[in-house]
């Protein structure tokens, strides 16, 4: 039988505040620790920081004094939840080193989305900037050997390959060309729901990460890099947000973004292979039970909205989980490098007109030096040739297979 969090009691609010001590938990090894391990806590911080961000949001935009201090109490313990697991990741593990998980995430968490999700829209969506995100945990690889002399296959191991996916260079768009037709949440299944919601909960943490410690890096180079990849996840984010229904009320966001709380940590349970990690997560997914039950409550009492009006099911659907996907990378990159976009369309470069936006926009941000391309370079010149970690054989695209030039 499947999980229903509408049918377990949870933990009662009032019994959730918990003292400082509690919620600054031992670091976890950074040596030690299982790949996904440190994904599901680098993804599970970004699912509890867009939490406090929505609530915020809520709050800002409603004027009753009620509705406000229920949103209060649960972001207020979602708070908790987020120091709880944020705090997880130790001192010596360097801001590159963290990097690298954050863009492990986004490739193994995006190739399973769109893998078992079932709306062509989203998925087309996410196997769009699945081949970026791809790139960038190349061109950050690269970067962490220069700077500190570390290869990023300690920290992914066997799991994730790292080799060029759609140049960073060419992924720089013209917003208007970011917006995705967005999904009706009358009739969408309840899978792509919650992935629309973990995708952008991931890249939005990454984005925000990024801007906040891109100036941290020790070189101009390693600077201009963060910069480069930080804009391109602000597309990332817009690109995906745009998917969600913008018709839904604030209570039924309110109500899917625990229910989704909810679903992940159940997620991470059940394919967590850390025995400490595993009561985290069934201590939080007991606690998520509880605000989930009194954001229906809320939408109850104020929209006169229940569990079957917001077409909760009776149990989970699939489960997201972080696994290899190295084959199905290797066949997305292998039939939709070059593809770009013009408006809501996914065409090939070579289709867009020499004065569409997208080239205008691309002699702008690309003037001068590229840090994408030049973090390349300089790798080749110290070391003779890029950072890879090919595990499956040569490259599936065959102008991306050199490794001594910096490609396009």
């Amino acid at each position: 039988m499947g999980f229903n969090p509408l049918k377990e009691k949870g933990i009662p609010l009032e019994n959730q505040v918990q003292s400082w001590q509690q919620i600054n938990p031992q670091p976890y090894d950074k040596n030690e620790i299982h790949p996904y391990t440190r994904t599901r806590i680098i993804l599970m911080n970004g699912i509890e920081v867009e939490g406090a961000i929505f609530k915020h949001q809520f709050a800002r935009h409603c004027s009753d004094p009620e509705i406000n201090r229920q949103i209060a109490i649960t972001r207020a313990l979602e708070q908790q939840q987020q120091k709880v697991i944020n705090w997880l990741s130790p001192a010596d593990e360097s801001a590159i080193e963290i990097t690298i998980g954050y863009e492990q995430v986004a490739v193994d968490l995006t190739a399973w989305l769109a893998r078992t999700e079932k709306d062509k829209t989203v998925k087309d969506a996410l196997d769009f900037a699945l081949l970026e995100d791809f790139d960038h945990l190349y061109r950050f690889a690269n970067l962490l050997e220069l700077e500190e002399n570390k290869q990023a296959e300690k920290s992914v191991r066997d799991l994730t390959e790292i080799m060029p996916g759609r140049p960073t260079i060419s992924e720089h768009r013209h917003p208007y060309d970011n917006i995705r037709k967005p999904v009706d949440f009358q009739t969408a299944d309840i899978l792509t729901k919650l992935h629309i919601l973990t995708i952008v909960s991931g890249e939005q943490q990454t984005m925000n990460f990024y801007m906040n410690v891109g100036n941290r890096a020790k070189t101009m180079i390693g600077r201009g890099l963060y910069q480069e990849i930080a804009q391109v996840e602000e597309e990332h984010v817009s690109h995906y947000e745009s998917l969600a229904d913008p018709t839904s009320t604030w209570f039924e966001m309110l109500v899917l973004h625990e229910y989704n709380e909810c679903y992940m940590y159940y997620s991470c349970l059940e394919s967590e292979v850390d025995e400490r990690m595993k009561k985290i997560w069934q201590h939080h997914l007991e606690e998520e039970i509880g605000h989930l039950h009194a954001a229906l409550d809320l939408a109850k009492k104020f929209e006169g909205m229940d569990a079957s009006d917001m077409m909760l099911p009776d149990q989970f659907p699939e489960l997201t989980v972080f696994k290899s996907n190295i084959d199905y990378v290797r066949d997305i990159l292998k039939n939709q490098i070059d593809l770009n976009c013009d408006g809501f369309d996914y065409v090939e470069t070579d289709r867009l007109s020499r004065d569409h936006r997208f080239h205008q926009h691309q002699e702008i941000v690309n003037a001068g030096i590229v840090p994408s391309q030049e973090v390349v370079q300089e790798h080749i010149e110290s070391k003779g040739m890029d950072y890879r970690l090919e595990m499956e054989g040569e490259h599936p695209v065959e102008r991306l297979r050199e490794r001594q030039v910096v490609l396009v």
